[in-house]
């Protein structure tokens, strides 16, 4: 198995050293390498581009996002303060007596 592998990577490294060869003699030239490396900084300039953006849109979703906590907490609240409210005047037994409300209005007062 270990010689199949390494016959394997053998003609992998092969394949990649005529590639090789035939990339590097196709551009020596300076005329390609100039090409490439205006292609290149044209990727570059893209990609900087790319990422500015990316960077403004993440600014306004993180401020919408803050927005939404902000809300969020506030409606928190006020849904604890009404269930603390409802809680509280609810009746003690099946029946309200009057009493008993009257003990309710004491306390919430």
């Amino acid at each position: 198995e270990l010689e199949n592998q390494l016959t394997a990577k053998s003609k992998t490294l092969d394949e990649l050293k005529q590639s090789l060869a035939s990339n590097g003699t196709a551009e020596q030239t300076p005329e390609a390498q100039s090409l490439r490396i205006a292609e290149l900084c044209e990727m570059k300039d893209s990609i900087v581009n790319q990422v500015a953006q990316l960077k403004t849109s993440m600014e306004s979703i993180l401020k919408q996002w803050r927005a939404y906590d902000e809300i969020y907490a506030e409606v928190s609240l006020m849904t604890t303060r009404y269930l603390y409210c409802i809680d509280q005047c609810k009746p003690s037994g099946e029946e309200a007596s009057l009493e008993a409300l009257k003990k309710q209005v004491k306390t919430l007062q």
